[in-house]
Protein backbone atom coordinates (compact mmCIF):
# COMPACT_ATOMS: atom_id res chain seq x y z
CA UNK A 1 0.00 0.00 0.00
CA UNK A 2 0.94 3.03 -0.66
CA UNK A 3 1.91 5.41 3.06
CA UNK A 4 3.68 8.21 3.40
CA UNK A 5 6.21 8.49 6.15
CA UNK A 6 4.66 11.03 8.11
CA UNK A 7 1.41 8.39 7.84
CA UNK A 8 3.34 5.71 9.04
CA UNK A 9 4.82 7.97 12.24
CA UNK A 10 0.48 8.22 12.83
CA UNK A 11 0.09 5.01 12.84
CA UNK A 12 2.92 3.81 14.84
CA UNK A 13 2.01 6.64 16.76
CA UNK A 14 -1.70 5.21 17.03
CA UNK A 15 -0.26 1.69 17.60
CA UNK A 16 1.15 3.17 21.08
CA UNK A 17 -1.74 5.02 21.95
CA UNK A 18 -3.88 1.73 21.09
CA UNK A 19 -1.60 -0.38 23.44
CA UNK A 20 -1.78 1.67 26.60
CA UNK A 21 -5.12 2.85 26.57
CA UNK A 22 -6.92 1.23 24.19
CA UNK A 23 -9.65 2.48 21.59
CA UNK A 24 -11.07 5.18 24.24
CA UNK A 25 -8.00 6.54 24.37
CA UNK A 26 -6.83 7.17 20.59
CA UNK A 27 -8.37 10.64 20.33
CA UNK A 28 -7.03 13.01 17.40
CA UNK A 29 -6.31 15.25 20.55
CA UNK A 30 -4.22 12.34 22.28
CA UNK A 31 -2.53 11.77 19.06
CA UNK A 32 -1.38 14.94 18.43
CA UNK A 33 -0.26 15.35 22.56
CA UNK A 34 1.99 11.96 21.68
CA UNK A 35 3.36 13.75 18.43
CA UNK A 36 4.02 16.93 19.07
CA UNK A 37 1.55 18.08 16.22
CA UNK A 38 -1.42 20.36 16.18
CA UNK A 39 -5.05 18.26 15.58
CA UNK A 40 -5.10 20.05 12.00
CA UNK A 41 -1.46 19.22 11.16
CA UNK A 42 -2.87 15.08 11.62
CA UNK A 43 -6.28 15.76 9.52
CA UNK A 44 -4.34 16.58 6.97
CA UNK A 45 -2.52 13.39 6.79
CA UNK A 46 -6.15 11.34 7.70
CA UNK A 47 -9.80 12.44 7.73
CA UNK A 48 -10.74 10.56 10.90
CA UNK A 49 -9.84 8.33 13.74
CA UNK A 50 -11.19 5.42 11.74
CA UNK A 51 -9.18 6.20 8.54
CA UNK A 52 -5.66 5.73 10.88
CA UNK A 53 -7.03 2.29 12.87
CA UNK A 54 -7.90 1.66 8.75
CA UNK A 55 -4.48 1.94 7.34
CA UNK A 56 -2.65 0.45 10.23
CA UNK A 57 -4.75 -2.18 10.08
CA UNK A 58 -4.09 -2.55 5.82
CA UNK A 59 0.07 -1.59 6.53
CA UNK A 60 0.36 -4.43 9.10
CA UNK A 61 -1.64 -7.08 6.52
CA UNK A 62 0.46 -5.88 3.76
CA UNK A 63 3.71 -5.63 5.96
CA UNK A 64 2.79 -9.31 6.67
CA UNK A 65 2.04 -10.50 3.67
CA UNK A 66 5.20 -9.28 1.81
CA UNK A 67 7.43 -10.57 4.88
CA UNK A 68 6.30 -13.99 4.73
CA UNK A 69 6.40 -14.42 1.14
CA UNK A 70 9.83 -13.76 1.39
CA UNK A 71 10.59 -15.76 4.27
CA UNK A 72 8.83 -18.84 2.57
CA UNK A 73 10.18 -18.48 -0.69
CA UNK A 74 12.87 -21.10 -0.03
CA UNK A 75 13.23 -25.07 -0.52
CA UNK A 76 13.03 -25.48 3.19
CA UNK A 77 10.52 -28.50 4.35
CA UNK A 78 7.81 -28.02 5.73
CA UNK A 79 8.77 -28.30 9.71
CA UNK A 80 11.40 -25.27 8.46
CA UNK A 81 8.54 -23.19 6.60
CA UNK A 82 6.39 -23.77 9.96
CA UNK A 83 9.11 -22.46 12.18
CA UNK A 84 10.45 -19.92 9.42
CA UNK A 85 7.05 -18.42 9.48
CA UNK A 86 7.05 -18.22 13.33
CA UNK A 87 10.21 -16.61 13.94
CA UNK A 88 9.48 -14.00 10.97
CA UNK A 89 6.08 -13.44 12.98
CA UNK A 90 7.21 -12.89 16.18
CA UNK A 91 10.21 -11.01 15.66
CA UNK A 92 8.31 -8.45 13.48
CA UNK A 93 6.00 -8.14 16.71
CA UNK A 94 9.66 -8.08 19.12
CA UNK A 95 10.38 -4.91 17.01
CA UNK A 96 7.32 -3.67 16.48
CA UNK A 97 5.41 -4.15 19.89
CA UNK A 98 2.90 -0.75 18.92
CA UNK A 99 1.15 -3.39 16.66
CA UNK A 100 0.50 -5.87 18.82
CA UNK A 101 -2.91 -4.68 19.65
CA UNK A 102 -4.27 -4.96 16.03
CA UNK A 103 -3.92 -8.82 16.95
CA UNK A 104 -5.92 -8.78 19.39
CA UNK A 105 -8.64 -6.20 17.85
CA UNK A 106 -9.13 -4.85 21.42
CA UNK A 107 -12.31 -2.49 21.47
CA UNK A 108 -11.73 -2.51 17.28
CA UNK A 109 -14.38 -4.66 16.17
CA UNK A 110 -17.17 -2.10 17.90
CA UNK A 111 -16.10 1.03 15.63
CA UNK A 112 -17.61 0.49 12.61
CA UNK A 113 -18.02 -2.47 9.93
CA UNK A 114 -15.26 -1.20 7.45
CA UNK A 115 -12.65 -2.22 10.37
CA UNK A 116 -14.00 -5.46 11.06
CA UNK A 117 -13.32 -6.29 7.39
CA UNK A 118 -10.26 -4.74 7.74
CA UNK A 119 -9.51 -7.37 10.41
CA UNK A 120 -11.06 -10.06 8.04
CA UNK A 121 -8.30 -8.99 5.92
CA UNK A 122 -5.88 -9.43 8.63
CA UNK A 123 -6.63 -12.51 9.37
CA UNK A 124 -7.11 -13.73 5.95
CA UNK A 125 -3.53 -12.93 5.45
CA UNK A 126 -1.88 -15.06 8.29
CA UNK A 127 -4.17 -17.88 7.24
CA UNK A 128 -3.13 -17.17 4.02
CA UNK A 129 0.80 -18.53 4.73
CA UNK A 130 -0.37 -21.42 7.62
CA UNK A 131 -3.14 -23.27 6.26
CA UNK A 132 -0.47 -24.10 2.85
CA UNK A 133 2.23 -25.21 5.48
CA UNK A 134 -0.35 -26.89 7.59
CA UNK A 135 -1.92 -28.96 4.40
CA UNK A 136 1.30 -29.67 3.27
CA UNK A 137 2.59 -31.05 6.29
CA UNK A 138 -0.93 -33.52 6.47
CA UNK A 139 -0.32 -34.47 2.84
CA UNK A 140 3.79 -35.51 3.16
CA UNK A 141 2.39 -37.32 6.67
CA UNK A 142 4.48 -35.63 9.17
CA UNK A 143 1.35 -33.40 10.61
CA UNK A 144 -1.66 -35.02 11.76
CA UNK A 145 -4.73 -35.71 9.97
CA UNK A 146 -7.05 -36.75 13.12
CA UNK A 147 -7.85 -32.60 12.82
CA UNK A 148 -9.00 -30.82 9.44
CA UNK A 149 -6.78 -28.56 8.57
CA UNK A 150 -8.77 -25.49 8.71
CA UNK A 151 -9.02 -26.22 12.73
CA UNK A 152 -5.66 -27.22 12.92
CA UNK A 153 -4.69 -23.64 11.43
CA UNK A 154 -7.14 -22.01 13.86
CA UNK A 155 -5.43 -24.22 16.76
CA UNK A 156 -1.77 -22.91 15.85
CA UNK A 157 -3.08 -19.00 15.47
CA UNK A 158 -4.91 -19.52 18.57
CA UNK A 159 -1.60 -21.01 20.67
CA UNK A 160 0.29 -17.60 18.59
CA UNK A 161 -2.48 -14.96 19.77
CA UNK A 162 -2.17 -16.21 23.47
CA UNK A 163 1.85 -16.19 23.10
CA UNK A 164 1.53 -12.56 22.17
CA UNK A 165 -1.34 -11.56 24.52
CA UNK A 166 0.81 -12.75 27.45
CA UNK A 167 3.52 -10.87 26.50
CA UNK A 168 1.74 -7.53 26.22
CA UNK A 169 0.10 -8.37 29.67
CA UNK A 170 3.82 -8.88 30.93
CA UNK A 171 4.35 -4.88 29.24
CA UNK A 172 6.61 -6.42 26.68
CA UNK A 173 9.19 -7.47 29.67
CA UNK A 174 9.52 -10.87 29.00
CA UNK A 175 11.81 -12.88 26.27
CA UNK A 176 9.38 -13.07 23.32
CA UNK A 177 12.06 -15.16 20.76
CA UNK A 178 12.38 -17.46 23.74
CA UNK A 179 9.10 -18.12 24.77
CA UNK A 180 7.74 -18.58 21.06
CA UNK A 181 10.68 -20.80 20.01
CA UNK A 182 9.30 -22.74 22.70
CA UNK A 183 5.38 -22.22 21.58
CA UNK A 184 6.58 -23.62 17.72
CA UNK A 185 8.51 -26.75 19.60
CA UNK A 186 5.35 -27.61 21.83
CA UNK A 187 2.41 -27.49 18.81
CA UNK A 188 5.40 -29.31 16.54
CA UNK A 189 5.33 -32.00 19.04
CA UNK A 190 1.36 -31.75 19.43
CA UNK A 191 0.45 -31.84 15.63
CA UNK A 192 3.44 -34.37 14.18
CA UNK A 193 2.80 -37.47 13.83
CA UNK A 194 4.83 -39.96 16.12
CA UNK A 195 6.57 -42.25 13.40
CA UNK A 196 6.36 -44.95 15.72
CA UNK A 197 2.96 -45.41 16.57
Amino acid sequence: MNITSRQLEIIESAGKILTVSGVSGLTIKNLAKEMNFSESAIYRHFPSKEKIIITMLNYLADSIDERLLKTLNNPDNTEGKFKSLFRSQINYFKNNPHFVVAVFSDGLLEESQQINETIKKLMETKIKHLMPIIIEGQKNGLFTNNVKSEELTNIVMGAFRMLLYKWKVENFKSDIMLHGENMVNSILSIIKVNPHQ
